[in-house]
């Protein structure tokens, strides 16, 4: 005689894949860019006037040059102040970080939040075809937490 269950039917979960969560899902695309010959006052001005720590440096094909930051500015703030520069003559090119990691698109956002521990940075730019289409920060890697069911955080 077989083993008999009482237990009755169960209902199957719905578990979103999460292979199909894709950075793509929840980058920004609508982004604050700055241009290399742009006077780093302006950054500055754009920078407090949107609340945003930062952001990519493009050319005219929206090809990525690098990434001006926060603690750029203030670097070239303090440099002008010791060396008796004016800070009118900054100019983006000289202060943004030309070696900048990328992400890719299709990139799983658990990747993502694995790579934003292992790096330590606050975004990473997303590139088609060598141009600019978007980028991700940490915040947008939490919005896509809450955003997910809260069944397939407890099943971890």
């Amino acid at each position: 005689m077989g083993i008999i269950s009482f237990q009755g039917a169960r209902s199957k979960t719905k578990k979103q894949d999460e292979t199909l969560i894709k950075v793509s899902d929840y980058m920004t695309r609508d982004l604050i860019t700055f241009s290399p010959g742009q006077p780093v006052m302006e950054v500055i001005e754009t920078l407090v006037k949107h609340k945003i720590s930062g952001g990519p440096v493009v050319d005219d094909n929206n090809q990525l040059l690098g990434v001006i930051s926060e603690g750029d500015c203030i670097k070239q703030l303090n440099e002008s102040r010791y060396y008796n520069m004016p800070i009118e003559d900054a100019r983006v090119e000289n202060f943004m970080a030309k070696d900048v990691e990328t992400i890719d698109g299709n990139l799983n956002i658990f990747d993502a939040a694995n790579k934003f521990l292992q790096t330590k940075r606050r975004r990473f730019p997303i590139l088609e075809d060598g141009k600019l289409v978007g980028q991700i920060s940490q915040k947008d890697v939490m919005k896509a937490a809450l955003k997910m069911n809260s069944q397939n955080w407890r099943n971890r």
